[in-house]
């Protein structure tokens, strides 16, 4: 695996970064450990969590492995979230100081560790004035329980407006963001990315997969059943069978990974994560699996170097929709036009 800058700080992390999601409730501790023990054997060192994933086990689960690991915990990266609910009161979610106190608090306990290196904001707030949470946000990191903070699931004006905001206060600066970003949801590109360049942010892209359907996992018009996410629930969310199978653009970018894929002698899943690795901001691709194979398959994307033409061919046919204005030639025309008068 390749280092990386976290961000715009000094902090190294690995291009590929092993997300815990899975971990206590569709992987259980010792199959979880095996696959943090493959990880750190294959070089990583950065491990993303959230309070949460299975209700706080995930983090106890990393966090039994970095106390019952001491030289592999020394060399790891740890970043986790807060945001979602954690109790059935009304502060026991959000982003306000009340609950992020404790929700930081709370993660530090699970994890057993006195400092967190990367601390998230799991989703946007709109019921907390932004300047209350990154105060809270830099007495965390002058408090020493938090190394640097990032956010998760963030708009591009909202990126933009914290990062002016800690920079007109002289707060910490945030330094990362977690979207999902892959192959078939490139709509970030539009306005997030541009903002995360513009700001020094690095991204850590989740879902890098599309929950199976980049691996290969799914045929047109049959719908999965099986040992998989969508066998399990063809509904299930944003990555529904029903929906993606409808759309032609699914499977020309399925088809184009598949195909080059087979010409590599490299599976679907290593080809889209080499082509999401080297896309402008991204500092560590965020890896789930339930089974240390999928892990072991995942990683290796690592030593798979997709050619220029490979990643235009990608690129081009994973192009995502785009409106006439502002962004596509409407918009373009516009913003470079001559002033002339009027509009």
């Amino acid at each position: 695996m390749e280092y990386r800058k976290l961000g715009n700080t000094g902090a190294i992390v690995t291009n590929f970064c092993l997300g815990a999601m899975t971990f206590g409730q569709e992987a259980d501790e010792a199959t979880s450990h095996r696959i943090i023990g493959d990880y750190a054997a294959a070089g990583g060192n950065f491990i993303d969590t959230a309070d949460v994933y299975s209700a706080g086990i995930s983090e106890e689960i990393v966090g039994r492995w970095l106390k019952g690991n001491p030289d592999g915990a020394r060399q790891m990266v740890i970043a986790t979230k807060g945001r979602f609910p954690m109790g059935n009161g009304p502060n026991d979610i959000g982003l306000s100081r009340r609950h992020l106190t404790q929700a930081l608090d709370d993660s530090l306990r699970r994890l057993g560790i006195g400092q967190i290196d990367l601390y998230q904001m799991h989703a946007f707030d709109a019921l907390t004035p932004m300047e209350e949470t990154l105060r809270f946000l830099d007495d965390a990191v002058a408090a020493g329980k938090i190394a640097y903070y990032g956010f998760s699931n963030f708009l591009g004006w909202q990126i933009t407006k914290a990062v002016h905001l800690a920079k007109a206060h002289l707060w910490a600066p945030p330094v990362t963001l977690q979207p999902q970003y892959n192959l078939l949801v490139r709509d970030i590109e539009h306005e997030i990315v541009p903002a995360c360049l513009d700001a020094g942010i690095g991204l850590l892209p989740w879902s890098p997969l599309a929950g199976g359907w980049l691996a290969g996992k799914y045929k047109r018009d049959e719908t999965p059943t099986g040992a998989t996410r969508l066998g399990e629930n063809p509904e299930r969310g944003m990555e529904a069978y029903a929906a993606r199978n409808a759309q032609e653009r699914t499977w020309g970018v399925i088809d184009a990974v598949t195909e080059i894929a087979k010409a590599r002698n490299a599976s679907a899943a290593q080809v889209s994560l080499a082509w999401l690795a080297v896309q402008p901001a991204v500092t560590s691709v965020i890896l789930g699996a339930r089974k240390t194979e999928q892990l072991a398959d995942n990683l290796g994307a690592a030593s798979l170097e997709l050619s220029p033409e490979e990643i235009e061919r990608l690129s081009t046919v994973s192009a995502p929709q785009m409106a006439d204005y502002p962004y596509g030639k409407g918009g373009i025309n516009q913003r470079n036009r001559k002033i002339q008068g009027g509009r």
